[in-house]
C-alpha cells in the first residue's frame, strides 16, 4: 500500500478506494485514509477525507457510522467555512439529505430529533440560497415513514412544485421516490408510468435503475404485467447482487420469488447474502429483508416443505418452518421499535400486510436454472381432473362402469381408473370377465413386465366366453415382447394369432374390434422389424409392414361407425404409412399422411394421440423448408396435447417451436417458447440436458432483442450445464460469445474479455479458424476497454496473425489500427510506434488491392484503405499538442493533413457509395487547416461538404450533422479571417 505523503497522493488513494466493492474493507480503508489526511496538516485534506468516509459508509451496510464524520464536518464548517472549497461546500449541503434518511433508518433516534434536524436543514438551505425542493422531499420521507398520510401528500405536492436546483436529487432518484409513493397509495399503474424513464434508461445514477427495477416488481405483478416483472427481476437482480448497500432492493427480489412460484430461486438469493440476516447498521433495510424472508419461508411451509433445510443466520442450521418463526418475530420486533419511536402503528401494519401476501402468479418461469429445486414445490405437468368428490365413495360397480367408459373412449386416465378398480376388487369375488379386464389393463400399465398378465387375461377372456378378446390380449402381449427386442418370437406368436382371429371372424365367432386389435398388433410388430432390419432385408421388411398396415385399413374402413377404438385404428394405420413413406425417402408423401393421421385423431375426439404425429409432421415440414407448416403443426401439438403432455414432451415441443420461430426472425415469441421449454425441462429433471439447450436458445433470442442484462443472466445460468459431449462445443462457444457480447454492452469489459478468451480457446482447436480469429479480436477490444492495454495488444497481435493466415486483409488491417491507437495511448513516446503500425495497415491494404480477386473485393478494400488513411490522420493529429507554433507539432499536423487528403481522394473514387466517408474526411481536413491558420483552405473543405449534400435527403441524420458542422466551420474561419484582417 503506497504511503500517503502529500494531498495528491491522498486524493489518488481515495479515488482508488471509491472504485472498490462496497463493504467493510472499503470502509476500513476510508478510516485509514482519514488518519493519513490528519497527518498532512491541511484542513481541506481532512474535509475531503471525512467526505469520502461519509460516502462509503452511506453506500454500505454500516450506514449508522456516517453520523460521526458528518457532525465533525458540520462543526468544521461552522468554525471555519473558508477551509471548504466550492465542491466540498456543495457536498456538505448535499449530504444533509443523507442524514435525514439515515436518521429515519435508525429507530433509536427520536422523532423529535429528526424533526429538529429537518428544520436545521431548511434553515441552512435557505441561508445558502437553495430551493426548498430537497427540504420538502425530506419532509415527505419523514411523513410517509410515520404514516402521516395527509402531511405526506402536502409535502409531496410541495416537493414537486419547488424549483429544481443543484441540491435536488437526480431525476432517477426523484422518480423512484415519486413512483414508490404512488404504489404505496395503491396507484400501481401511475407508479410504473413515473418509473418508465428510469426503466427505459433515460435517467440513471449510481443506484438507479437498481432500486426502480426492484420496486417495480410487485406493482407489475399486481397489474398482471408478468413479462415485464420477469424482465425487471433478471435485469435488476444482476445490478443489486454485487452492492452490499442494497439490502432493501434485494428483499424486493426475494419477495418477487415468493409471489411467483420461484421459491427455490428465493432460497438461492438468501444463500448468496448470509450477512444480510445479521448486519445491523441499517435497521430499516433489515426489517425489509426479514419480512421478505418470513414471506418466503411461510410459502415453503405451506407447500409442505417446512422441514427442508434453508439458508439463514450463520449461528445454526435452519428449517423453513423454524426460519419462518424467527424471521417473523424479528420483523415484528423491529417494526415495533420504529412504531414506538414514531408514536404510530403504521410500520407494523405494513409489515404484517407484506408477510401476509398471497402468490400473485402460480408459476412464472424465469429462464434461469435453479439448483436444488424443492421437489414438492415444483409444478408438475397438469393432469386430467379427478371425478368430483361425493359424500359416498363410488362402489366397485360404479368404478367398473367408469373404467370401461374411459377405455372405450381411449381416455388417457383409463389406466388410473382400472388401477382404482383393482384396488377396490381386492378380496371381492368377481366373474371371469371382470378379472380379465383388470388383468389386461394391469398388463398394459406394466409394460415389459406385463407379458405374463396378458396370458392370464387371455385365459380369463376365454373362460368368460370371449375367444376373440383372448386372441387380442395375446396379440398385445406379443407386441410388448417385440418392444423388448424379441421381434422374431413376437412374429412367430402373432402369425398363429392372426390366422386364428381371421378364421374366428369368418365364423362370426368374434367382432370387428377384436379382429382389428390382432391385425393392428401384427402391423405394429412388423413395423418394429422394419426398424431393426439388417442390411439387405430392409425391402422385404418394408413390403411386409406396408401390406399389414394396408390390411388394417382395408378391414376397418367402412366398419368404424362411431366406435372410437376403430376410428383410432384408421388414424394409427395412416401414421404407420407415413412412417414407411419417410423411411423410403418420400418426405412429401410422409408429411401428407401424418397430417391426415393427425386430422383423423382430432376428428375422432382423440387430440392427444395426434401430438406425436404433429411433431413428426413439423420435422418433415422443416426439412422441406415449409416453416409455416412446421409452425402450425407444433402449435397444434401443444394445443392438442393439452393437460396430458408429459413435462419432457412439452419442453421438446416448445423448444422446436422456438427454433422454428427464431429461424423466421420472430425472436420475441421464440423467446417465450424457449422460456417455457426451459421451465418444463427443469420440471422433467432434465435441467442439465434439454434445459441447458433451451436456456442457450433463450439467451440467443434475448440477445437478438438487445435485452442484454436478461440474456446475460440466462446464459450464465446455462453455461455450467452445457458440455461439448452433450450439446457440442459449438453450443458452448456460441453461449460464451453471446455472453461476452452482453457483458460488453453492459460495460463489464473485464468479464467480457474472459468469456471471449474462453470461447477462443475452444475455437482454437477447430479446423476452420475464422471464429477463433474473430473471438481473439473481440477479446482484444474488451481488454482494451477494461484498461488492460498490454494484454489487449497481445490479443490484437494474435488476432492479426490469425487474420493473416486466413487471408483476411480487413481483419488484419483493423487489428493493426487498433494496436496503433493502443500504442499512442499507453506508451511513452508511443507516437512513433503508433505511426509505424498505422503505416503497416496502409501497406497491407495497398498490397491486397493489387491482388483483388474481383471488383466487389476491390471496392471493399478501397473503402478499408480510405478508412485507414482517415484514422492515420486522426492519430497523427491526436499525437500533436495544442501549441501549433512548435515546428515538430506543425510537422505532425501537416502529415495528418496529408493522410486526410488521401482519405478524401480514396473515398471520392468510390462515388456515392462512400459519400459519408468522404465528407467526414473533408471536415477533418478542414479543421486541421483551421488549426494551421489557413482559413481559405478550411472554408474550401466546408463548401465541398455542403456541395456534396446539395441534393441529399434532409431527413438523413448524417446529412444534417455534416451540414451543421460545415456551417460551423465556415463561421469559425470567417472569424479567423476577420481577426487576421
Amino acid at each position: 500500500m503506497t504511503e500517503i505523503t502529500d494531498f495528491d497522493a491522498l486524493r489518488r488513494a481515495m479515488a482508488e478506494n471509491g472504485e472498490q466493492p462496497e463493504g467493510p474493507a472499503r470502509n476500513a480503508r476510508a478510516e485509514q485514509l482519514l488518519a493519513e489526511a490528519e497527518r498532512l496538516g491541511e484542513p481541506l485534506a481532512v474535509i475531503e477525507a471525512l467526505g469520502h468516509q461519509l460516502k462509503v459508509y452511506n453506500y454500505s451496510s454500516e450506514k449508522a457510522k456516517m453520523f460521526v464524520p458528518f457532525a465533525r464536518l458540520l462543526r468544521m464548517w461552522d468554525e471555519r467555512p473558508e477551509d471548504f472549497d466550492e465542491y466540498e461546500t456543495h457536498s456538505l449541503h448535499w449530504v444533509f439529505k443523507w442524514m435525514s434518511a439515515g436518521m429515519l433508518d435508525q429507530p433509536h433516534i427520536p422523532l423529535a430529533s429528526i424533526e429538529k434536524w429537518l428544520g436545521e436543514m431548511e434553515h441552512r438551505y435557505r441561508l445558502a440560497g437553495h430551493s426548498e425542493r430537497a427540504v420538502r422531499s425530506a419532509e415527505f420521507s419523514v411523513a410517509a415513514h410515520v404514516g402521516d398520510l395527509e402531511r405526506a401528500e402536502r409535502a409531496y405536492a410541495a416537493w414537486l412544485a419547488a424549483d429544481r436546483d443543484s441540491m435536488a436529487d437526480c431525476h432517477a432518484c426523484e422518480l423512484h421516490g415519486q413512483g414508490w409513493w404512488q404504489a404505496v397509495r395503491g396507484r400501481d399503474a401511475e407508479a410504473v408510468r413515473l418509473w418508465r424513464p428510469v426503466l427505459d434508461g433515460e435517467y440513471s445514477c449510481a443506484h438507479e435503475p437498481h432500486t426502480v427495477l426492484a420496486s417495480s416488481l410487485a406493482p407489475l405483478l399486481r397489474l398482471g404485467r408478468v413479462d415485464e416483472a420477469r424482465a425487471n427481476h433478471l435485469r435488476g437482480f444482476r445490478l443489486v447482487r454485487p452492492m452490499e448497500s442494497m439490502r432493501g432492493a434485494y428483499a424486493d427480489h426475494v419477495e418477487f420469488c415468493a409471489l411467483t412460484g420461484n421459491e427455490a430461486r428465493g432460497l438461492e438469493l438468501l444463500a448468496e447474502r448470509p450477512a444480510y440476516f445479521t448486519d445491523d447498521g441499517q435497521p430499516r433495510s433489515r426489517l425489509d429483508f426479514v419480512a421478505a424472508v418470513a414471506l418466503l419461508m411461510d410459502r415453503l411451509t405451506e407447500l409442505g416443505l417446512g422441514g427442508q433445510r434453508v439458508p439463514g443466520p450463520a449461528d445454526r442450521t435452519w428449517t423453513a418452518r423454524e426460519l419462518a418463526v424467527h424471521a417473523r418475530e424479528e420483523a415484528l420486533a423491529l417494526a415495533a421499535r420504529f412504531d414506538e419511536r414514531n408514536g404510530t402503528s403504521y410500520t407494523s401494519e405494513r409489515v404484517v400486510q407484506r408477510m401476509a401476501q398471497r402468490p400473485l402468479v402460480e408459476r412464472l418461469p424465469l429462464g434461469v436454472r435453479t439448483a436444488n429445486r424443492p421437489a414438492s414445490a415444483a409444478s408438475a405437468a397438469p393432469v386430467a381432473s379427478a371425478p368430483e368428490a361425493t359424500d359416498e365413495a363410488p362402489g366397485l360397480p360404479e368404478l367398473l362402469a367408469e373404467a370401461r367408459r374411459l377405455s372405450d373412449t381411449l381416455r388417457p386416465s383409463a389406466i388410473e381408473a382400472w388401477a382404482a378398480v383393482s384396488r377396490a376388487a381386492e378380496g371381492v369375488e368377481l366373474d371371469a370377465r371382470d378379472r380379465a379386464e383388470i388383468a389386461d389393463h394391469r398388463a398394459m400399465d406394466l409394460g415389459p413386465e406385463g407379458v405374463p398378465l396378458f396370458e392370464e387375461a387371455a385365459a380369463l377372456y376365454a373362460e368368460a366366453g370371449d375367444p376373440g378378446e383372448a386372441l387380442a390380449a395375446r396379440a398385445r402381449g406379443a407386441y410388448v415382447r417385440a418392444l423388448t427386442g424379441e421381434v422374431s418370437a413376437a412374429l412367430d406368436a402373432i402369425g398363429a394369432l392372426y390366422d386364428q382371429v381371421l378364421a374366428l371372424y369368418a365364423e362370426d365367432g368374434t367382432g370387428v374390434r377384436q379382429t382389428a386389435a390382432v391385425l393392428m398388433s401384427r402391423a405394429r410388430i412388423l413395423m418394429r422389424r422394419v426398424h431393426e432390419a439388417e442390411e439387405g432385408t430392409e425391402a422385404t421388411a418394408l413390403s411386409a409392414a406396408e401390406s399389414a398396415v394396408r390390411e388394417v385399413l382395408a378391414f376397418v374402413s367402412g366398419r368404424t361407425g362411431d366406435d372410437v377404438r376403430l376410428l383410432a385404428r384408421v388414424a394409427e394405420a395412416r401414421a404407420m404409412l407415413a412412417e414407411l413413406a419417410a423411411l423410403t425417402g418420400d418426405v412429401e408423401g410422409a408429411a401428407e399422411l401424418f397430417a391426415r393421421a393427425s386430422g383423423e385423431f382430432v376428428g375422432a375426439g382423440l387430440p392427444w394421440f395426434a401430438v406425436e404425429y404433429e411433431a413428426r409432421l413439423a420435422g418433415l415440414a422443416h426439412h422441406l423448408g415449409d416453416t409455416a407448416r412446421a409452425e402450425r403443426a407444433l402449435r397444434a401439438a401443444l394445443q392438442h396435447g393439452g393437460p396430458y403432455l408429459e413435462a419432457t414432451g412439452r419442453a421438446q415441443l416448445h423448444l422446436q417451436l422456438a427454433e422454428v420461430l427464431g429461424g423466421t426472425g420472430v425472436s420475441e415469441e421464440a423467446a417465450e417458447h424457449a422460456l417455457e421449454a426451459a421451465h418444463w425441462a427443469d420440471e422433467a429433471g432434465e435441467s442439465r440436458t434439454l434445459g441447458a439447450w433451451a436456456r442457450h436458445q433463450l439467451g440467443g433470442f434475448l440477445v437478438r432483442q438487445q435485452r442484454f442484462a436478461e440474456a446475460a443472466e440466462v446464459l450464465e445460468s446455462a453455461l455450467p450445464d452445457l458440455s461439448a459431449e452433450t450439446h457440442g462445443d459449438g453450443a458452448v462457444v456460441q453461449t460464451l460469445w453471446w455472453l461476452g457480447d452482453c457483458l460488453s454492452e453492459l460495460g463489464d469489459h473485464r468479464d467480457a474479455a474472459e468469456r471471449r478468451l474462453q470461447a477462443a480457446a475452444i475455437a482454437r482447436e477447430w479446423p476452420e479458424q475464422h471464429d477463433h480469429a474473430t473471438l481473439a479480436h473481440l477479446a482484444a477490444e474488451s481488454l482494451g476497454h477494461a484498461g488492460l492495454h498490454t494484454d489487449a495488444d497481445r490479443a490484437y497481435t494474435r488476432a492479426g496473425e490469425l487474420w493473416r493466415s486466413l487471408g483476411n486483409v480487413h481483419g488484419l488491417v483493423r487489428s493493426l489500427r487498433a494496436r496503433a491507437w493502443l500504442a499512442l495511448r499507453v506508451e511513452d513516446g508511443g507516437g512513433a510506434r503508433a505511426a509505424e503500425l498505422m503505416a503497416g495497415a496502409v501497406e497491407e491494404c495497398t498490397a491486397a488491392l493489387d491482388e483483388a480477386a474481383d471488383e466487389e473485393a476491390r471496392q471493399r478494400l478501397v473503402a478499408e484503405l480510405g478508412q485507414t488513411h482517415r484514422q492515420f490522420g486522426d492519430l497523427l493529429a491526436r499525437s500533436a499538442a495544442e501549441d501549433a507554433e512548435d515546428d515538430s507539432i506543425r510537422t505532425a499536423m501537416e502529415e495528418a493533413l496529408a493522410q486526410m487528403a488521401r482519405a478524401v481522394a480514396v473515398f471520392a473514387s468510390l462515388g456515392e457509395d462512400a459519400l459519408h466517408g468522404r465528407t467526414g474526411a473533408e471536415l477533418a481536413a478542414g479543421w486541421l487547416q483551421a488549426d494551421l491558420s489557413r482559413p481559405a483552405e478550411a472554408a474550401a473543405h466546408a463548401r465541398a461538404v455542403l456541395s456534396a449534400y446539395e441534393d441529399a435527403d434532409p431527413r438523413d441524420e448524417t446529412v444534417r450533422q455534416r451540414r451543421a458542422e460545415a456551417e460551423q466551420m465556415l463561421q469559425v474561419v470567417e472569424e479567423q479571417e476577420r481577426d487576421g484582417g
